[in-house]
């Protein structure tokens, strides 16, 4: 569904490329960060005793997990339930 004008979206994304690269940068750190926490209150609020692994796994899902074929997805979940809370998976990006 769209509902903005086309004059108006135009004016949007004119105001948008005015900004420095760095600041379309911040703001999408800043709305990604609001994203994360909106869904992890959202998983909390269903599953308020969610271990740490849990509410991994449950944010990968939400966010990235229709990315991914089934194998991958359950490899990746597996790997997000087995990491100490103080890890992060590199998932062989190299970063071992």
């Amino acid at each position: 569904m769209n509902d903005t004008s086309p004059e108006l979206e135009a004016k949007y994304r004119a105001m948008l490329l005015e900004r420095s690269g760095e600041e379309r940068l911040k703001m999408s750190c800043s709305m990604h960060a609001t994203a994360k926490a909106l869904v992890r209150a959202s998983v909390l609020h269903e599953a308020p005793h969610s271990s740490p692994a849990a509410l991994r796994q449950a944010l990968f899902l939400r966010f990235y997990g229709h990315e991914f074929d089934p194998a991958m997805r359950e490899k990746i979940l597996c790997a997000l339930a087995r990491y100490p809370d103080h890890e992060r998976p590199s998932f062989g990006r190299g970063e071992d």
